[in-house]
Parts: C-alpha cells; sequence; structure tokens
C-alpha cells in the first residue's frame, strides 16, 4: 500500500484522482487551501492538510513519508492572471517549484499538471508535444516554467517527473457556478436549468475535450512513467469540437432544444486548438478516450443528483 500526496486534491480533477487512488488500496493525503476545491469533494480516508502550495515548510511537512506526488494545485483563470500577475505567479510556478524542492530530498517522483496554454496559437494542428511553445498567457507562461524547472529537478536534483498538458478538461465536479468552470460545465448547467446559453463569436472555434476519466487514467500512468528525463505528454483526444457543435450535444444530453445566443467574440481568442494524443497513447497506454457524449451524460446525471461530491460512484 502505497501513500500518495495530492496538492489541490480537494479540487476538481484531484478529487477523481483521490478517489481512484484509495479504490486500488493506496492511502491518500491531500493538500489544498480550499480556495476552489471542497471538502465535500473527498472520501473518507483521505487526510487533508489545509494550506497553501507555495509555503515551502507546509509542502515540506505534506511530503513526510510520501511515496510520491501529484501536483494539481494552481490558480487556473487565465483572467485572474490578467489582473493578479504576480500573486498568479507566486502559486502557479511558485508551488511547482516548493514542491519538487521539498521532493528532492526523498528524490520522490513528482507528476505535475501542466497544460495545453503553453502551446499559445498554433498554425499546424493537431498539436503535438514537439512544437514550438508560445503562451499567450500568464498562467501558459507559469505552466511552461513548470516543465523547464521539473527538467531541472531531474537533471540537478535527481527528482523523477512527469508533466502532463491537460487540453480542455470537462466531467463531474466542475462547478458551472465558478468563473473557473470551462465551457462544458457552464453550458450543462445553464441548459441543464432550461436557460440559455451565449456563444461569444461565430461558434466555429474548436477546442479539444477531453474526459476526467481519461485525465486520471493519465495521472496513474504518469507516476509509472516519471523520469530524471522529465518527459512531458499531451491529454487529448484529438478530436476537434466546435463551440456550436458542442452546445448542441449538451443540449442532446440534457434532452432540451438548444437555446443558443451568440455575443461578440472575444478578442485574441485562438481560433483552433485540438492535441495529438499519440505520444500519450503509446507511452502510457490511455487506451480510448471517453466519448464527448457520454461525457456529456455524466455531467448531466451529476447536476441533476444534486452536484453530489466524492460519493457520486464516478469511476471511470
Amino acid at each position: 500500500m502505497a501513500l500518495f500526496l495530492i496538492t489541490g486534491g480537494c479540487g476538481f480533477i484531484g478529487s477523481h484522482l483521490a478517489t481512484a487512488l484509495l479504490r486500488r488500496g493506496d492511502q491518500v493525503r491531500v493538500l489544498d487551501d480550499l480556495s476552489t476545491g471542497s471538502r465535500a469533494n473527498l472520501l473518507p480516508g483521505c487526510a487533508l492538510l489545509e494550506g497553501d502550495v507555495a509555503d515551502p515548510a507546509l509542502v515540506r511537512q505534506a511530503m513526510e513519508g510520501v511515496d510520491g506526488c501529484f501536483h494539481l494545485a494552481a490558480i487556473a483563470s487565465v483572467e485572474l492572471g490578467m489582473r493578479d500577475w504576480l500573486g498568479t505567479h507566486r502559486v502557479n510556478l511558485g508551488g511547482t517549484i516548493a514542491v519538487l524542492d521539498a521532493a528532492r530530498a526523498a528524490k520522490l517522483p513528482v507528476v505535475y499538471a501542466s497544460s495545453a496554454a503553453v502551446y499559445g496559437d498554433q498554425a499546424v494542428m493537431p498539436i503535438a508535444e514537439s512544437a514550438a511553445a508560445r503562451p499567450l498567457s500568464s498562467y501558459g507562461a507559469d505552466k511552461l516554467g513548470s516543465e523547464q524547472h521539473a527538467r531541472v529537478a531531474g537533471a540537478a536534483h535527481g527528482v523523477p517527473t512527469c508533466g502532463l498538458r491537460f487540453f480542455n478538461v470537462f466531467g463531474p465536479r466542475q462547478d458551472p457556478r465558478s468563473p473557473y468552470s470551462g465551457v462544458i460545465s457552464i453550458f450543462c448547467g445553464r441548459m441543464a436549468a432550461g436557460q440559455p446559453v451565449t456563444i461569444h463569436g461565430d461558434g466555429r472555434q474548436t477546442r479539444d475535450f477531453v474526459h476526467v476519466g481519461q485525465v486520471v487514467r493519465a495521472l496513474l500512468a504518469g507516476m509509472e512513467a516519471a523520469s530524471l528525463e522529465a518527459p512531458v505528454f499531451n491529454v487529448c483526444t484529438g478530436r476537434p469540437t466546435s463551440v456550436l457543435e458542442l452546445a448542441h450535444a449538451v443540449a442532446a444530453a440534457c434532452g432540451v432544444a438548444p437555446d443558443i445566443r451568440h455575443g461578440p467574440g472575444r478578442e485574441g481568442e485562438i481560433r483552433e486548438s485540438y492535441g495529438n494524443p499519440a505520444l500519450a497513447g503509446e507511452r502510457l497506454g490511455l487506451g480510448e478516450a471517453v466519448a464527448l457524449e457520454d461525457g456529456l451524460r455524466d455531467v448531466v446525471a451529476w447536476l441533476r443528483a444534486g452536484s453530489p461530491g466524492a460519493a457520486d460512484g464516478f469511476s471511470r
């Protein structure tokens, strides 16, 4: 039985990972400041340490006795990063360095969340890991910085790591009321409540929507793949979906007629973004991605059940 630390383990992705680890017989310790996560997301048996991932002393305490760390804690709002550049940088890159620094004493493996935001606007689709990184936000820049520091952790300090570039993750427990939520949780929340949704621009901009179940599989496999070479993998489906197509798929999952409004386009919005999953499929053995329609049904069922936490039975 292994003991794993999950930073940000009370959040959307982290709580699904905690559930998967517990169900396979591992022990779980969570470090979370509860700024966006919730205790209700955790199953009984998880040990919760409340606090700041950028606090080095606290991270060292959280790391004591663990066999590996999944580092997911971050401020994921691009908009907040624009307003509070220094504050979000402290958490998003400072937190990663605090985790890697604490891991080096025992040479513990660290699997960390990177992001498709490191790519910025790319001309060639699908986007492979070999594409030049051109982040357009402080969030993307900090995630790219995390990857660079992970390489230093391996080369200079003997810390095995694996970075995962998440594309647009969705699934149960992604709060549609939160300003940090993705378009799927917002669309599902509004359509399930019989409300219209607003699409910015013509709706033909594409994204790669990956179910949280696939993300959890990638995280678990990443712990086995962590090495001093600091590999980095896309976590995506390779299937582009336009926002307009998404709205119609959400309406179908909710069993309602789509009520779609169009607003002005967002300045600087990336028109097309979807990833190449081939390398992750080869190295991590993730298998077939969860179909968008099946994932949407998961989200709608969760919302209609009253948005329960860790006891919602989700186990993909």
